[in-house]
């Protein structure tokens, strides 16, 4: 299909637009709608609008799919594909839900909220709190990421194991299409039998098929009790054994389960020195459990009792159960903090991938042989163990920087996409595709998925202006 190429944002576009719109919808493109934490893509600059109400963004849209005009969706700028970044072609329409922050309604006796797109996590979260209840999405960056980039990234974060990813705390969307209509599917049913599921194609579309303007999302009690523990365990093949081992013992109370490897504790060591361990010596390999029970049920005792039998079976070596509410803050902000001493000390390439739980031990074991075979390197491989999803992460060896090694990234990128691939695993687990792995999707993907998602692209958004180059190459 051929598509006609896109006009600026600038001049006559936005000379058009702003007779539409009331002046304080629009402002100066600055820095930070422009840069990605990474630092791997620079945007270019071109009209930001920072519209109140979906009526606005879909007179904006509407201006936009008329013109010819692409549509840069703007929510936290947390993502790390670069999503949010249209890094060339002619200046975009940066369209931002920062000021579309509003709780609409609370329905706490359903476990239901519905927000607008532009809310903070953290503040999604402190929402259901007051009610009681408890909105168990969470990330490093629920401070600043939003509703509308959580969703449309179907993010996951370190609950996936007991709740699921972002698409299953979702009940229904608003989304302004690409042609500026409204699709009003605020929905607050649990069931809803009714033909296609437009929720679930919004949901991990990254912006390429509409706008997400608000989401009614689903609440959990918060659980009577929680604990957390560290525990230092063998090796990986060790920490699925306790994984299956502490899911018997609690049932549907396993809330997370974290991998970490020495190598992680290191760059705390390096980089954030005041970050409090638990161990006196760093074990290899440890994890990160926490647990929610029901009234009546013990956390701390369950999580002795649960040592107690992994030492005897050999899987464990040491561990630390925590006493109070601020030693569990203490044990996550070490696991929440790895990411920041990884930015520090300075990748070379990083890998959010996924692979069936039972093939963790060999890909970490191949993946580390492979690279090896590329040169001297450090390896920090952690994350979401419950789900199978690791974030494998190459750096320089001591004394080198990343710039040392920018010549062989996508050689190292490939190696690690390579394997996962052939053992069955996604090389997107949960940060999206964005700019960054547009080609990794060519590459891998099933070719009738690929023909399919290019049909819905291309019926939805025949003009190819929202969010061009993100996912789908254009």
């Amino acid at each position: 299909m051929s598509i006609a190429p896109l006009v600026s944002a600038t001049s006559d576009f936005e000379a058009k637009v702003r007779a539409l719109m009331p002046d304080d919808v629009f402002a100066a493109v600055t820095a930070s709608y422009l840069e990605e934490p990474r630092g791997r893509y620079a945007g270019t600059a071109g009209l930001l609008a920072k519209p109140c109400t979906t009526e606005q963004v879909a007179t904006l849209v509407a201006a936009a799919h008329a013109a010819g005009v692409a549509v840069i969706p703007y929510g936290g700028g947390t993502g790390l594909v670069g999503g949010q970044i249209a890094e060339d072609g002619v200046p975009p329409l940066i369209l931002s839900l920062e000021r579309m922050t509003a709780l609409r309604s609370m329905h706490a006796e359903e476990g239901v909220m519905v927000v607008e797109a532009g809310m903070i996590l953290a503040d999604v979260q402190s929402h259901a709190r007051a009610e009681g209840l408890m909105f168990p999405l969470s990330l490093a960056s629920e401070g600043s990421a939003r509703v509308g980039g959580v969703l449309s990234t179907n993010a996951g974060g370190v609950n996936v194991l007991r709740y699921g990813n972002a698409r299953d705390l979702c009940l229904g969307l608003e989304v302004v299409m690409p042609d500026g209509t409204i699709w009003n599917g605020l929905t607050r049913l649990r069931k809803n039998n009714t033909g296609y599921d437009l929720r679930h194609l919004m949901i991990g579309a990254e912006g390429t098929l509409g706008i997400i303007t608000a989401a009614c999302l689903r609440l959990h009690p918060e659980p009577a009790s929680e604990g957390t523990a560290f525990m230092a365990v063998r090796d990986p093949r060790a920490a699925l054994s306790l994984l299956a081992m502490t899911q018997k013992r609690m049932g549907g109370g396993v809330s997370a389960f974290e991998l970490i490897h020495k190598q992680g504790l290191d760059f705390l060591s390096e980089t954030l020195p005041d970050v409090r361990q638990p161990f006196a010596e760093k074990p290899e390999w440890m994890v990160l459990i926490d647990v929610g029970l029901a009234q009546g049920l013990n956390p701390a005792i369950a999580l002795e009792e649960l040592f107690a039998e992994a030492s005897e079976a050999g899987l464990v070596s040491d561990g630390v159960i925590a006493q109070s509410q601020s030693q569990r803050q203490q044990f996550w902000a070490l696991r929440e903090n790895i990411p920041e001493a990884n930015r520090r000390i300075g990748s070379v390439s990083s890998h959010d991938i996924s692979v069936p739980l039972s093939a963790i031990p060999a890909f970490i074991e191949r993946g580390n042989q492979a690279i090896a075979q590329l040169g001297s390197f450090r390896v920090n491989c952690f994350g979401h163990v419950g789900d199978g999803n690791l974030h494998y992460n190459v750096f320089p060896v001591d004394g080198k920087s990343r710039a040392d090694h920018e010549h062989q990234r996508e050689d190292i990128k490939r190696t690690v996409h390579d394997l996962v691939h052939d053992m069955g695993g996604s090389v997107s687990a949960e940060h999206g595709v964005g700019r960054l792995k547009v080609a990794d999707l060519e590459r891998y993907s099933d070719p009738v998925k690929l023909t399919t998602m290019r049909a819905i692209k291309d019926a939805l958004d025949p003009k190819g202006i929202m969010n061009p180059g993100a996912v789908l190459a254009r």
